[in-house]
């Protein structure tokens, strides 16, 4: 490509991966430096920037199908990927090429300078360079860690967003939901709207809001929502503060908290929907990895892979699945990061779970099958394996007709399922 650069995205992504020596250090000087000296013009695209613990990728997701479905071109930013790095930059609905990729990273490269550079530091810069050629009506930009000092607080959001406030990531963010909904809130602008998806928001995400000029919006304040697997209705209001009533909408298979926040968010982005655009949205929305449902090729039996690595997010997995019971058994292939908070996610999962096949994951922070069988509640059915591949090679051979395989615990879990099931992310 040129002289001195890789020239494939693998290449690239072993060379910025190396470039700093911590893997997170959060913080928006260097970034921003260097963002400046690429002279980043976002143009008259409207941006959302979303932050939160559970169901930011969700919130996302909903938000982008609805705007496509309205008729708006969207560029959109997530973190992690499951198969693909091309997977974090999507415009229209497509990924980012790996042509497009490596080009923004040859010109930040060039731009950098002396200036040392985080791996999603990086990957922030290579997508805003790809939404600056693109050009599209809105910018979807989720928050990779935190929010106040994450990279994609350097762009000024339209709207802003706070879907959930639990603890996680504790060492980066603090050990309590006031610590982190303060960092969270760092994501709101003066005389924006922030919109909370948690309807029980720390005092700290008022005070920012307070502190900070922006207009804040609660869920079961100034918005909700109330409804069925059948149908569901919302409530909200518009930018001028009048109220606005939505009934009978289409139920998304992605969770309906987030799908009640998406549409507040809607009504303060100046966008023009129609009650037919929004419904085909709500039911196009799907999303790898969160809530994913199918049917096993070998067996036929149904299947579901969610990321659900922390307490909040595997009581709404237990949830669900109480919800919606098997025919037969539920099998669940669990892989965990060490550092979280193990015993609370899997006592969660326990009362739905009949058979657990606990894998081990690879990396620093991974966490041994064995590590897991010894936390897990007395009196369940379990067995350890190496790998997630080999986890779910003896979960699909136990299972008989009727029977359902869960998998969960991490990102890094369901993106070794994928590969192993042969599935696209």
């Amino acid at each position: 490509m040129y002289a001195d650069f890789p020239d494939t995205l693998d290449a690239w992504l072993a060379r910025i991966e190396a470039c700093h020596p911590s893997e997170i250090d959060l913080g928006l000087d260097r970034i921003r430096q260097v963002a400046e000296r690429l002279e980043l013009d976002l143009g008259s695209s409207k941006v959302v920037t979303v932050a939160g613990t559970n169901g930011k990728g969700s919130t996302v997701t909903l938000l982008d199908s609805i705007l496509r479905q309205a008729g708006y071109t969207t560029g959109v930013y997530t973190s992690p990927h499951f198969l693909r790095y091309n997977e974090r930059i999507r415009i229209e609905g497509e990924e980012a090429s790996d042509a497009s990729i490596c080009e923004a990273f040859v010109r930040i490269e060039q731009a950098r300078g002396d200036i040392s550079l985080t791996y999603f530091e990086y990957g922030t810069l290579a997508a805003l360079l790809c939404f600056e050629k693109a050009s599209p009506d809105v910018l979807l930009l989720e928050v990779g860690l935190g929010g106040r000092l994450d990279a994609v607080n350097i762009v000024d959001s339209d709207v802003a967003v706070i879907t959930s406030i639990a603890i996680d990531h504790a060492d980066w963010l603090g050990n309590d939901r006031v610590q982190i909904g303060r960092e969270k809130a760092g994501v709101l602008r003066a005389g924006k709207p922030l919109v909370c998806g948690d309807p029980n928001p720390p005092a700290s995400v008022r005070e920012s809001a307070d502190a900070g000029g922006a207009r804040l919006l609660v869920k079961g304040e100034e918005f909700g929502f109330s409804g069925t697997d059948a149908a569901w209705s919302w409530r909200g209001v518009d930018r001028s503060g009048s109220s606005l009533d939505y009934r009978d909408l289409t139920v998304p298979e992605l969770p309906l908290t987030n799908a009640a926040t998406v549409l507040q968010v809607l009504a303060l982005l100046d966008v023009n929907l129609t009650r037919e655009q929004i419904n085909a949205g709500l039911g196009a929305a799907k999303m790898t990895g969160r809530m994913q449902r199918l049917q096993l090729a070998g067996n036929g039996c149904a299947c579901v892979l969610d990321v659900a690595h922390n307490p909040e997010a595997a009581g709404y997995l237990a949830t669900w699945l109480e919800g919606h019971p098997a025919g037969g058994d539920t099998h669940v292939v669990l892989g965990m990061l060490a550092d979280k908070d193990i015993a609370a996610v899997m006592a969660l999962l326990a009362p739905q779970v009949d058979h657990w096949y606990l894998a081990s994951l690879i990396g620093p922070r991974a966490a041994s099958s064995v590590q897991l069988q010894a936390l897990l509640p007395e009196g369940q059915s379990s067995a350890c394996y190496d790998d997630v591949a080999a986890a779910l090679e003896a979960a699909q051979k136990r299972m008989h007709p009727g029977d359902r395989l869960v998998v969960a615990g991490s990102f890094f879990t369901v993106s070794d399922a994928l590969a192993a099931l042969k599935l696209e992310g």
